[in-house]
């Protein structure tokens, strides 16, 4: 019923139109058509006058309205055409461009190709990996140059022209080179077998090139109008052709270059005034999707050319269908994709900022509408729109988009930190708009130097700009993972157990099980440094019952880590919706993090760690308890402490003090057992380096290689004060050693009466308390080397202050 009363409605405005315009064309109907309708009374009732008449009438009608018709495509087709020719009227004469070859062959060689040359290798890299032929198991790129000789450009002349209010140059393409140098290294699939050098020493792209200046000449847009001409002649170093191959690089160059560089894909090239001659990485991108507005389910879904005008009544019925819209966003960035929250109405307001990474210094951030039907598994695509960003050499970033009727969209952010806000139509439709919010919060270089809020920071500048990256065995990652935030589980009973895999070149790491959707893991690891650019590969799962679910995944360059600057970054999950990971990284010398081995004390101060307690200890005995006790490990030093039999809850309470050379400190909690070997109930390690100075740090660590348990720790790092350490003793210290060694003979004598009398049960008490003896001795031992060097360093400050202090001393030990 509803579409029969619409269908009325149109067809009485339809009629209503026609004879409005018929009235205003035709003033002398008016008076016709009294006239006719007395003809036809005195025909029908009084005499008959003949039966041509309605006929004549018909015809008349029908002749009307086919020329009002005509009239109306006519009207239409000139307006039309008076907009197409006034946005792409010439705004110049056909120029010729011989200037612009000139200038061309001047600074290709040291300007332009080495540019193109990386931006085309990084594109070509990725589109190789994607898109393999099957004859080809492995494909590598070895080199790829563009060579000396340059494009020709505008060879039939340059026109500029306006589209809108932007202005944009055609202009021909034709390059037809011998000149380059692409060359790759192919592993041959079964049944062939052995590699193959592909080379390719000529190429031939021709076709029609746009340009478009955007932020007043800032940068520059380029795009092919359609899809090029493109040949090339490929060798193989093998001396035998791989069948196929050439049709094949043929093939991906075209869709490579469909893909990013036909309208209305365009890329970007940055005339930037200022070259700091670093390449930026990677990336931190905030991007906020703030609202919608002039969203229609049925504009949205529908074609744009067959949709029609529709009547008052439509309008209404239509906007009363899209209250009931439901719709979110999806960004994608790479292969990482986050969601809004669902949000109702035709203009509907996300305002959802999501952390995102940027591996390269250049990508495409998508936006994706999708239609939230309550009760349904699928979701309704929509529509999309995107924005590109490129890092410039003058240390800006570049954003731009498609606009309105193919129009650009351009904007610039100078430092990190500016947000850049845009209002992107959707693509292949004509109504909707999406309002977003990007903020670049900083670039990474590959010398391991930052760039945010207006300032570049690098940990350790040197005199040349050259990168600190040190060879493969130089360093030690250490990579330390903190904690993680809104994980999702794809357990029914809405718990989630999540874990924590690293994999850096073929080692592999594990972090325990949490327990929680924001779990706290604070555990360390190390690698040794990889270099080549390998990544660091984290795999995050949820441990259920019947096998471990992935909950998402990243990875993270290596690429310029400097010593003494750790990163410390929120990584975002890769391929789900959410989640977070917390993630410290930092590069060490092995020597350094090795430590001095001969001195045991290094100048630097001294570790006071005291072990308190522990809980929740695994039952190492059949009787389900565990005599605990824990051996801790500082470099070469090793110290122990006392067993507490039958406890899965021990006390400890003892204190140790090591020197502070950046060893490791690790705790390796075990079960005491006097006739086998002790077995281990779990280990950690104490992260003291980044400890204030004489601060204490208490805190619960959490065991690894165990289900459960934790042990309750104290550590300081001291300061090499003579003032805020007591001094020994002499005779003090003379006591002291005297009772530690006749404890120890004592111990001894024990000892070797209970083994000549048989007694083997009572021997596992003396033994252990021998060892905690030894132990004591040898903390006494490094205590009294500590105290030595202390005071020999004051000594020689004071010694300093008095040279320093009196000019004749001075003079006096420079003379002598």
């Amino acid at each position: 019923m509803g579409r029969r009363k619409r269908r009325s409605v149109f067809n009485v405005d339809g009629v209503m139109d026609f004879f409005n315009n018929v009235m205003m064309e035709k003033p002398y109907l008016p008076l016709l058509i009294p006239l006719v309708l007395m003809l036809w009374a005195l025909e029908k009732w009084i005499f008959s006058l003949s039966n041509w008449v309605p006929l004549v009438l018909a015809v008349w009608v029908t002749v009307q309205h086919r020329n009002h018709q005509h009239r109306m495509a006519v009207e239409d087709l000139n307006k039309k055409w008076k907009r197409f020719a006034l946005s792409s009227s010439p705004k110049t004469p056909l120029e010729h461009c011989e200037w612009l070859n000139k200038l061309l062959i001047e600074i290709w060689s040291n300007y332009i190709n080495p540019k193109l040359s990386l931006r085309f290798q990084s594109i070509v890299e990725k589109r190789l990996k994607r898109n393999k032929s099957r004859l080809i198991e492995k494909l590598e790129l070895l080199e790829f140059s563009l060579g000396s000789s340059p494009p020709w450009l505008g060879l039939q002349g340059t026109r500029w022209s306006t589209f809108g209010d932007q202005q944009v140059m055609r202009l021909g393409f034709d390059w037809d080179t011998t000149d380059i140098s692409i060359m790759l290294l192919a592993k041959v699939a079964k049944p062939f077998f052995g590699t193959a050098k592909i080379v390719i020493n000529s190429l031939r792209i021709k076709g029609d090139l746009l340009l478009m200046p955007i932020l007043d000449g800032k940068a520059i847009l380029y795009s092919f109008i359609s899809t090029p001409e493109v040949r090339i002649t490929v060798t193989f170093g093998s001396g035998t052709e791989l069948p196929g191959v050439s049709s094949w690089l043929v093939k991906l160059l075209t869709d490579t270059l469909a893909k990013t560089m036909v309208e209305p894909r365009r890329q970007c090239f940055s005339l930037s005034a200022v070259d700091l001659r670093k390449k930026a990485v990677a990336g931190i991108v905030y991007v906020t999707v703030i609202s919608g507005n002039k969203l229609s389910r049925s504009s949205l879904k529908g074609s744009p050319s067959r949709r029609q005008p529709s009547s008052g009544v439509d309008g209404l019925r239509e906007h009363s269908d899209d209250k009931d819209l439901q719709t979110f966003v999806e960004v994608e960035l790479g292969e990482l994709t986050r969601r809004t929250n669902v949000r109702p109405g035709s203009s509907p307001q996300w305002d959802s900022t999501f952390n995102m990474i940027l591996h390269d210094n250049t990508g495409i951030v998508r936006f994706h509408l999708f239609e939230h039907a309550p009760g349904r598994m699928m979701c309704d695509y929509l529509a999309s729109c995107d924005i590109k960003m490129r890092y410039n050499t003058d240390d800006s970033t570049t954003f731009w988009a498609i606009g309105p009727d193919s129009s650009v969209i351009a904007r610039h952010s100078e430092f990190c930190g500016k947000a850049v806000e845009m209002v992107l139509p959707f693509e292949g439709v004509n109504i909707g708009e999406l309002a977003v919010k990007l903020v670049i919060k900083e670039w990474q270089f590959s010398d391991g130097s930052l760039s945010f809020n207006n300032l570049r920071v690098s940990s350790q500048p040197s005199l040349n700009g050259s990168s600190n990256f040190l060879p493969r065995t130089g360093r030690k990652i250490i990579v330390t993972v903190v904690e993680g935030k809104d994980l999702i589980t794809k357990d029914k009973s809405g718990k989630c157990n999540p874990y924590v895999k690293l994999q850096y070149g073929k080692v592999l790491q594990k972090t325990k099980t949490a327990h929680s959707f924001n779990p706290v893991w604070n555990q360390r690891f190390e690698f040794d440094e990889i270099g080549d650019g390998e990544y660091l590969k984290i795999k995050c799962y949820t441990e259920e019952v019947f096998g471990d679910d992935s909950i998402g995944s990243a990875h993270i360059s290596l690429k310029g880590l400097v010593e003494g600057s750790p990163r410390d970054v929120w990584i975002p999950l890769e391929k789900v919706n959410s989640g977070e990971l917390r993630i410290q990284i930092e590069a060490v010398r092995i020597d350094d993090y090795e430590g001095s081995r001969g001195s045991s004390y290094s100048g630097n101060g001294w570790i006071e760690l005291v072990l308190i307690e522990a809980r929740d200890l695994v039952a190492a005995d059949l009787r389900g308890t565990s005599d605990p006790y824990v051996r801790v490990q500082y470099g070469n030093l090793k110290r122990r402490t006392k067993v507490m039999y039958k406890t899965l809850n021990p006390k400890w309470h003892q204190t140790f003090e090591f020197p502070d050379n950046g060893n490791p400190l690790e705790l390796h909690v075990k079960d005491h057992n006097a006739v086998l070997p002790t077995s281990s109930i779990g280990d950690c390690v104490v992260e003291y380096q980044r400890l204030p100075p004489n601060q204490m740090a208490d805190k619960w660590i959490p065991l690894q290689g165990v289900k459960r348990g934790e042990i309750h720790i104290q550590a300081t790092r001291k300061v090499p004060e003579l003032e805020k350490k007591p001094s020994v003793d002499p005779d003090t210290s003379l006591t002291k050693a005297h009772q530690i060694s006749s404890q120890m003979k004592q111990m001894m004598i024990k000892l070797q009466s209970l083994i000549d009398d048989g007694i083997l049960e009572g021997i596992s008490t003396p033994v252990s308390e021998l060892e905690a003896l030894q132990d004591m001795q040898e903390e006494y031992m490094v205590q009294l080397e500590t105290e030595q060097m202390l005071l020999l360093n004051k000594i020689k400050e004071v010694g300093q202050e008095m040279l320093n202090s009196s000019p004749s001393l001075s003079r006096n030990s420079f003379g002598s």
